[in-house]
């Protein structure tokens, strides 16, 4: 009895790999990770079938977008949204402004000021100031919560918000979020502030959606002010971190109908996370002179198509004479690469800056194994030295520029859910190309030959690194 029960096991285990095989084949999103999870789970079922079904599925389920589906309230209540819009849409008429508003399903608005926050002190004193200004309602959300100093200043400001009768709703991801504990999360509720995590399994049926996160970092403070960009909420994002040093981040305020982009996608992340419909005030306000345009791009695993991907490529494609890109992780998926290394071969001045030192050290070890293609084709590598670099930032000739969460790397493209806001604006893109030309004084230009002539040893692990990229 014994022999036939762990025969039966044995057969089942085979089997489930064989299921799991093809589901890999069907659904995968990139050729390498389709094939690297075939191999495992034909050849080490009884260790990659488990880990396939937490870390393996390529899609968010169960995610209801306002943009995506009908007949659904959230739909509803965004087509009356998109009424009060309709006078502040900007209509370019430019098929590169036409092809992100596709992508984005959300309309590029005028009427808009943006602002640019340089590094944590400028950034978190905008933040703080703008919960303090908040008279209806704010919606905050971030990947990283640490119960430390910035925490804690951070809950000060929340909490007195809602001590004068602000609604507030407090969304964080709590795998990005694992170590805050109870109690921080304990007194934003005693005093009276509306909190939940993601909850990317919520349910029995999501229970293996583990490896999806929601990585956006939002404020909106009553419809009329919005912030978004690369920084958490933790000390090291103000340089106070002995191992990470000086930190290097970007993230930008919005004013005007460009906010209520922000306002939907936490909207839907809310419901998702709470089954919520949150009442908020959907009326455009414009409060400035100056008439920028913008368009915000939420993207996520519960998308149709790799928007984080295709919008990189396209700003990429779009280039004539440059394209600068900045992020931590650099493994791209080969559409990128492909498409880096064309731009670089007709002429446009293509520069990436990463980090010198490694926050991840796996997705750091990636990159190694394409690089050279990279420099031979032309692309400028840059990596910055006074300490580590976070931000997530695209350059467009001298027309367009952007500032988000997104990552050059497969969790961004296909994991994670992440926000960019795309500015076709020349005096904000000019703002940007002078914040990009001072990082990249303090960066200094990879050779090939320092890739080239690495150990064996190294190269050897580095490739092996990036074959593991796209089940990271």
């Amino acid at each position: 009895m014994t022999s036939w029960l762990i025969g039966l096991a044995i057969f089942l285990v085979h089997f489930l790999g064989v299921v799991s095989a093809v589901l890999a084949l069907m659904s995968s999103r990139t050729s390498q990770g389709a094939i690297a999870w075939i191999l495992s789970l034909l050849l080490l079922p009884y260790v990659a079938v488990p880990i396939y079904w937490v870390f393996g599925r390529p899609r968010f389920y169960g995610y209801v977008s306002a943009r995506g589906e009908r007949d659904t309230v959230l739909r509803r209540v965004l087509a009356r949204y998109r009424e009060h819009v309709t006078p502040y849409l900007a209509t370019p008429g430019d098929p590169d402004v036409r092809a992100v508003e596709r992508l984005a399903q959300m309309p590029m608005t005028g009427g808009n000021h943006a602002q640019l926050l340089v590094d944590g002190e400028a950034t978190f004193e905008s933040l703080f100031a703008g919960i303090d200004r908040a008279k209806a309602y704010i919606l905050i959300q971030f990947f990283i919560v640490r119960d430390d100093s910035l925490g804690h200043q951070l809950k000060h400001h929340l909490q007195r918000a809602a001590s004068r009768g602000v609604r507030v709703y407090f969304l964080y991801d709590e795998i990005g979020s694992h170590q805050l504990n109870e109690g921080f999360l304990r007194d934003l509720s005693d005093g009276g502030i509306e909190v939940s995590a993601f909850r990317s399994s919520r349910g029995f049926r999501h229970r293996f959606q583990l490896n999806f996160r929601n990585h956006r970092k939002v404020l909106v403070v009553d419809g009329r002010e919005g912030w978004l960009g690369g920084f958490n909420v933790g000390v090291e994002y103000l340089g106070q971190h002995r191992r990470h040093g000086a930190w290097r981040d970007t993230h930008l305020k919005l004013d005007g109908p460009s906010v209520l982009g922000l306002q939907e996608a936490f909207w839907e992340d809310w419901h998702w996370a709470t089954g919520e419909v949150i009442n908020l005030d959907w009326e455009p306000h414009v409060t400035c002179e100056e008439n920028q345009n913008v368009v915000i791009v939420p993207s996520g695993p519960a998308d149709r198509i790799d928007t984080a991907s295709l919008l990189v490529q396209h700003a990429i494609h779009s280039a004539h004479e440059r394209f600068w890109v900045t992020s931590p992780y650099f493994v791209p998926d080969q559409g990128v690469q492909d498409a880096l290394r064309l731009a670089a071969m007709r002429g446009v001045d293509v520069r990436i800056m990463i980090p010198e030192r490694p926050d991840h050290l796996l997705v750091f070890l990636s990159a190694f194994s394409f690089l050279p293609d990279m420099l031979r084709a032309g692309v400028k590598v840059y990596r910055y030295q006074p300490g580590f670099l976070h931000q997530k930032v695209m350059l467009i000739d001298d027309s367009a520029a952007s500032v988000g969460t997104v990552n050059l790397d497969n969790r961004s493209f296909r994991l994670n859910f992440e926000i960019t806001a795309m500015l076709p604006d020349r005096h904000f893109a000019a703002q940007v190309k002078q914040m990009l030309d001072e990082d990249f004084a303090d960066c200094r230009l990879v050779s090939l030959e320092e890739i080239t002539e690495r150990a064996l040893w190294r190269k050897l692990v580095s490739r092996a690194a990036y074959l593991l990229s796209p089940v990271q």
